[in-house]
């Protein structure tokens, strides 16, 4: 491992660390992580989402990364739906393989690695990731379930939602979120010129701080509580499709679309982020491959340590 690698992953490593002791302590009980999780993702994020790129001119965002990061979700998402079939545990699958935990781990990393800019990278990305991924893993498992219930129940008098309320209400759902909404807001104030008062930037500037260890420690604390059990075999099947197989893709896609520099790191290291916890909620909603699902968070987070290692050496 270099320097630069070791340097940047060391503080991530030992924050989770600090996190999975406090766990195994019972310093922060099982009850609590809803507690803590609520205040990071409600609260600290939204203030980092909006800070930085309420400093962000549109003109300056660069939508190529994005485009090459989402056609290897495509290729991957699609992939995955032919080889297991067109059903609700193929979808969550699917979804599996492609979200990254792109605003717990990911703004940490790269914020560490790149700084501001490549934040703006990462966050021109992030304003779209879960709209696109969200909503197409929604559109996927509504229409799947459809299936399965015409399939279940052909003379069944309740008819399943019309695909095009399914669209739209998956939209409204990924707008309509803590993620995207600071995003845009911050966007918007940035395209005013305006100059945001001290008074309010300050307090923005401490929360936003805040965000990046209490993300880590949260996810040791979840480790600390997760078990793996009897699934680790999958597992460790998904994590390595998710963890090694996506970043590469996005690095093929990236050098055939002319994305290289900051840029191309950062859409590599997003991809080569493990699961985000959204895979496990889409699997609890539709109750299908719950106990997989939570596994596979755990192992492909637990691998990233090992994997992001080598990415980090293939992007230099």
């Amino acid at each position: 491992m270099n320097s630069l690698v070791f340097v940047s992953l060391c503080p991530i490593v030992l924050l989770i660390a600090c996190g999975f002791i406090a766990g195994r302590a019972s310093w922060i009980r099982p009850v609590a992580i809803r507690d803590l999780s609520n205040l990071i993702f409600l609260l600290l994020t939204p203030a980092l989402l909006f800070r930085t790129m309420s400093k962000v001119r549109v003109e300056q965002l660069d939508f190529r990364p994005v485009l090459a990061y989402f056609l290897a979700v495509a290729i991957l998402f699609g992939g995955t739906l032919l080889v297991q079939g067109f059903n609700r545990r193929a979808a969550v699958l699917a979804l599996a393989s492609t979200f990254s935990n792109t605003v717990m781990i990911g703004i940490a990393l790269i914020g560490l690695m790149y700084g501001p800019q490549g934040l703006v990278t990462l966050f021109t990305l992030v304003s779209v990731h879960s709209l696109v991924l969200l909503t197409s893993a929604t559109v996927v498992l509504e229409l799947a379930v459809a299936r399965e219930a015409r399939q279940g129940a052909p003379d069944s008098a309740e008819a399943p939602p019309h695909p095009v309320k399914t669209v739209l209400m998956a939209i409204r759902s990924s707008l309509l979120h803590p993620v995207p909404l600071p995003i845009m807001a911050g966007l918007l104030f940035a395209q005013t010129g305006w100059v945001m008062p001290a008074v309010i930037d300050k307090p923005l500037e401490l929360l936003a701080t805040a965000f990046g260890p209490l993300a880590l420690v949260l996810v040791g604390v979840t480790l600390a509580n997760t078990p793996v059990g009897v699934h680790w075999r999958p597992a460790l099947a998904l994590a390595a499709a998710k963890n090694l197989l996506h970043p590469l893709l996005v690095f093929g896609l990236c050098k055939l679309l002319g994305v290289t520099g900051l840029p191309m790191n950062v859409m590599v290291l997003a991809a080569a982020l493990p699961i985000g916890a959204n895979v496990f909620l889409f699997s609890q909603r539709y109750k299908v491959a719950e106990e997989l699902t939570t596994a596979s968070v755990v192992v492909s987070t637990v691998l990233a340590l090992g994997t992001l290692t080598l990415v980090l050496t293939l992007v230099g």
